[in-house]
């Protein structure tokens, strides 16, 4: 069963995927440093993106790794707004 956080709110999913990706990470003993690129896509318009990139950027901050940001128009769950998809260079 897959559950999906904040129907609705692109802020709170930014939130909780950047989370997801710090937890994920750390469990392999790096950080946002060592990002090397991400691609986030986002359910929306141009303010939802920007939305969304407010919170990750901000949570990556001070990296600040390479990244695409894409609009798109459907994810692979219903009432998903935001995926994040990151690549690390682990030390």
């Amino acid at each position: 069963m897959v559950w999906v956080v904040a129907p609705g709110d692109h802020r709170e999913q930014s939130r909780v995927a950047l989370a997801n990706l710090l937890a994920v990470l750390d469990a392999h003993g790096a950080g946002p440093e060592h990002l090397v690129r991400t691609t986030i896509y986002v359910v929306g318009d141009r303010d939802d993106l920007v939305r969304a990139w407010d919170v990750i950027s901000s949570g990556l901050a001070p990296a600040r790794p390479p990244g695409t940001l894409l609009g798109v128009t459907v994810l692979g769950y219903p009432d998903q707004l935001v995926e994040i998809d990151g690549i690390a260079a682990l030390p």
